[in-house]
């Protein structure tokens, strides 16, 4: 082999090394970006899970709240019908 093939050779060899690390570079790079889009994705439904579970408790409270005034509600018309019914037989 000649010194010109030498050198061809690995000048060839050069690039395909340099090939191997820009494409390893890419990936790298890639596998980044997907990592943080992943984490942003993470920080979003996080944000969405406090906020539905604060909805969820407001909803809660909400029904218990209403639950409460049935009871009332109810309690209020038995004694109105007691009422009536006491008047009707007098």
């Amino acid at each position: 082999m000649t010194n010109g093939e030498t050198v061809r050779t690995a000048i060839e060899e050069l690039r395909k090394a340099l090939s191997s690390l820009d494409n390893a570079l890419d990936m790298r790079f890639e596998r980044e970006r997907d990592r943080g889009d992943v984490e942003s994705e993470v920080r979003r439904v996080n944000t969405d899970r406090s906020r539905l579970a604060q909805e969820l408790d407001q909803s809660e409270f909400r029904a218990n709240r209403l639950e409460e005034v049935n009871r009332e509600v109810s309690r209020r018309l038995v004694t109105a019908m007691e009422t009536i019914r006491a008047v009707l037989d007098r």
